[in-house]
């Protein structure tokens, strides 16, 4: 049987809670200091990575409900939780990559959407 996502469980407490452009930065300017000498394909590498994630969100799911008869049930919806926070972790530090003011790019593009999707909707 599979287990449905519990939208009540708390998220881990045991780390200290990190302002995401913050944690966004960190883990960009850690990549940068360890990034090979001759990487000039860096962006390149960085997007293709999302493709990597978005296979362990699928891999995931498909262990959470346990579609594969060879494998059965192999991952929880917790599991499909953090492979969508690498994703968009992923995604975000790509972001960075391509511009120093991630936070500015993605509120800006998010309102557009909003306006986009919700329009006379919105508050």
């Amino acid at each position: 049987m599979t287990r449905t996502p519990d939208p009540a469980t708390p998220p881990d407490s045991s780390l200290p809670a990190v302002d995401l452009w913050t944690g966004i930065d960190d883990l960009w300017t850690w990549l940068e200091s360890n990034r090979p000498p001759d990487s000039s394909d860096t962006l390149l590498m960085r997007v293709l990575k999302l493709s990597e994630e978005v296979g362990e969100v699928a891999q995931a799911v498909i262990g959470a409900t346990g579609r594969n008869p060879r494998k059965g049930t192999t991952h929880t919806w917790d599991d499909v939780q953090a492979e969508l926070c690498d994703v968009a972790i992923t995604a975000l530090v790509a972001l960075r990559t391509l511009t120093p003011q991630p936070g500015e790019v993605f509120s800006h593009h998010l309102s557009r959407v909003r306006q986009r999707s919700l329009g006379d909707r919105l508050p």
